[in-house]
């Protein structure tokens, strides 16, 4: 009955609005090492709550609606960043199960086995067996594990660390810690090529994210181009189709992307571009700056008012890079 309530009251403001929802994993069992990533459960009560009381559409549909204003009330859309094959193997068949179309934003240079870098930091703590690990590389000394948490706490340090270095130092620093605790046994988290196209030949849209996962703010435009453009050439081929959207890594406009970042996009020939801001999309936005809304609640109706609460907190139309929060 709230839920019904909550979906009525959202009408007068729910119009000619669109809200892009932001995953990245959908885990097949919860992880304690990646509570922001929802498991196959919880990904499936929000699809479901999705399809009852929203209106799922496909990313290039919505914007099109929007253009030529027949975007229905509720709109919504669901988007997946880097690539994950859990993608394919458990959000798939959720998707699926209630007919919600999907856009995947691929980063290319993980797919002949290798992970990303974040996610190998966050293996390592999971997988070191003894109550303390040397992490000099990452200027921490050796440091005790004595908790989950700690384990967590230490993960996000390292990584928030080494996340705005160049590619090639930061992939160094992850073998080195790798190589001072010993060789660990890793299990392939990132798609194939074959299974980029299986995803595409599912309907499911595969959009870029550039080839290394970089941030493109500390890039000369040189760089932007070949990073976006190969991992485009390379989307493209493996699946035969054009690839028409774009994911900034990390996302969130100034920090990490900004307004000469845009023109690069647009110069590639992309239709429209995402970042990590929160907000929603209107006909103002700028179509290579979209508003994303990450979900992370665990009860059906805070998500639902969570939903409804995003369309109303941002006075600001979601996209404008001008104006990001």
């Amino acid at each position: 009955m709230l839920h019904q309530l909550m979906t009525l009251l959202s009408l007068p403001f729910s119009r000619n609005k669109l809200s892009i929802l932001n995953y990245h994993q959908v885990l097949a069992k919860p992880d304690p090492l990646r509570p922001w990533e929802p498991d196959k459960t919880k990904f499936d009560w929000h699809m479901a709550l999705l399809r009852r009381h929203f209106r799922p559409l496909a990313l290039v549909e919505a914007l099109d609606r929007i253009e030529d204003g027949t975007l229905p009330a509720r709109a919504v859309c669901v988007t997946l960043d880097d690539g994950y094959l859990n993608n394919l193997e458990v959000a798939l068949p959720i998707l699926d199960r209630y007919q919600i179309p999907a856009t995947v934003f691929v980063a290319t240079a993980f797919s002949n086995g290798n992970n990303m870098w974040n996610d190998r930091i966050i293996d390592l703590l999971a997988s070191i067996k003894a109550n303390a690990i040397d992490l000099e590389p990452a200027g921490l000394g050796r440091c005790t594990l004595d908790s989950v948490a700690t384990r967590r706490q230490l993960a996000n340090q390292i990584i928030s660390q080494l996340k705005y270095l160049a590619v090639e130092d930061r992939l160094k620093k992850v073998d080195e810690l790798y190589a001072v605790n010993g060789s660990l046994s890793e299990t392939r988290k990132m798609l194939r090529p074959d299974e980029v196209a299986k995803l595409s030949r599912a309907g499911i849209e595969i959009g870029s994210h550039t080839h290394n996962h970089p941030i493109l703010k500390g890039m000369t435009p040189g760089q932007q181009r070949e990073e976006v453009g190969r991992n485009k050439a390379l989307l493209e081929a493996w699946t035969g189709k054009p690839v028409l959207g774009f994911a900034y890594p990390n996302g969130r406009f100034g920090k990490d992307m900004d307004t000469a970042n845009l023109a690069v996009i647009r110069e590639l020939g992309f239709r429209y571009a995402v970042s990590t801001d929160a907000g929603y999309t209107t006909q103002d936005s700028d179509r290579f700056a979209l508003r994303r809304f990450t979900p992370w609640d665990a009860i059906a109706l805070k998500f639902h008012a969570r939903m409804l609460l995003n369309l109303l907190a941002n006075a600001t139309p979601g996209g404008d890079p001008t104006k990001a929060p």
